[in-house]
């Protein structure tokens, strides 16, 4: 199957308009489908979170060797499946089978996540992001690292490999990680953050985060989840698919509580009907879509990265591309 073939033109999304692959896969040919959609729409990069089907920069690297000249990012990947080395080399692979710059995004996981794999959740998680991208950041830059650290033990340097950028993203959701995202990282990628929240809390952090080691502030890229409104759609199905174990987890509903919505673990039902009446779950015409995604960029958002995974998982691919399309068509008329 190959939607993206359902046009004859290309449009050209508006430059800060990014796409996100929103499932897990069990074959390579989903992505390839969407990434070529994903070039044909003209759109900024293509980004894919953590995978534990096919493992995603694996999947990426494949994929920059179908689909070349798309530039592509992870938000956000799981810091405690790779160590920082193995993570550099990965990153700069992907960068140079695609031959565009590339966004290497982390995040430690969730501590359940991290139970799964070490002894004990990480003590201190800010630690271990800022040692985690600095690490990354210095073995990218091709210096010699000698680190017998808390965190992790490097010595040595990357052997050099032509590469286009790569740039290093954080997660963040709360003021502690944008901090450690303002000292240390390039891109700040957010999920499920009101763009006022942005705007109060989290960009002030990251400015202050920054200022502390006399760097500028790294830019946002946000990622934000939309679903055209159609006869029979059920919105709230489509966010609960979605986004229903993130409403049921307690960081993700601290942060919402921190920008004035309702949100209890306990009650992801409600959760997920608040996302929608505040807009953070996007719905309407693809006009109103458009509209609404500008709130973004006032708020000091760099980057939009648009999300279908709702409409993906309740009715598939061809319905998901069409959404897409449609509200990158209303951007790009918009601008």
């Amino acid at each position: 199957m190959t939607p993206h073939t359902a046009t004859a033109t290309r449009c050209t999304a508006p430059p800060a308009t990014s796409v996100y692959f929103p499932i897990q896969p069990d074959t390579l040919e989903p992505i390839v489908d969407f990434a070529r959609f994903a070039q044909d729409m003209g759109v900024r990069r293509l980004w894919m979170g953590q995978s534990l089907r096919l493992e995603t920069h694996l999947i990426l690297a494949a994929l920059a060797a179908r689909v070349p000249g798309l530039p592509l990012g992870t938000g956000v990947a799981l810091a405690p499946l790779r160590h920082p080395y193995q993570a550099a080399i990965e990153a700069r692979t992907i960068a140079g089978l695609s031959g565009e710059s590339y966004v290497a995004g982390f995040g430690p996981g969730a501590a359940e996540f991290q139970r799964m794999l070490m002894p004990e959740p990480y003590s201190r998680p800010l630690g271990v992001m800022y040692d985690y991208a600095a690490t990354l950041r210095r073995l990218l830059d091709g210096e010699q690292v000698v680190q017998d650290g808390e965190f992790s033990t490097v010595k040595g340097a990357l052997l050099p490999a032509p590469a286009p950028p790569v740039e290093i993203g954080l997660g963040v959701l709360r003021p502690g990680m944008a901090r450690t995202a303002g000292r240390v990282a390039d891109v700040a990628i957010t999920w499920l953050t009101p763009h006022s929240y942005i705007a109060d809390t989290l960009r002030p952090a990251l400015a202050e985060g920054a200022a502390k080691e006399g760097r500028e502030a790294p830019r946002v890229t946000t990622v934000v989840h939309v679903a055209v409104t159609r006869p029979a759609r059920n919105p709230l199905r489509a966010v609960l698919t979605a986004v229903g174990p993130h409403l049921g987890s307690a960081h993700y509903t601290d942060m919402l509580r921190r920008s004035g919505l309702r949100a209890d673990p306990k009650d992801p039902v409600q959760g997920a009907r608040t996302l929608l009446d505040s807009g953070v779950f996007l719905t309407g015409t693809p006009d109103e879509i458009a509209r609404r995604l500008r709130e973004h960029r006032a708020s000091g958002v760099d980057e939009v990265v648009l999300n279908v995974c709702g409409v993906y998982f309740t009715e598939g691919e061809k319905a998901a591309m069409r959404d897409l399309r449609e509200v990158l068509e209303a951007e790009a008329s918009d601008v």
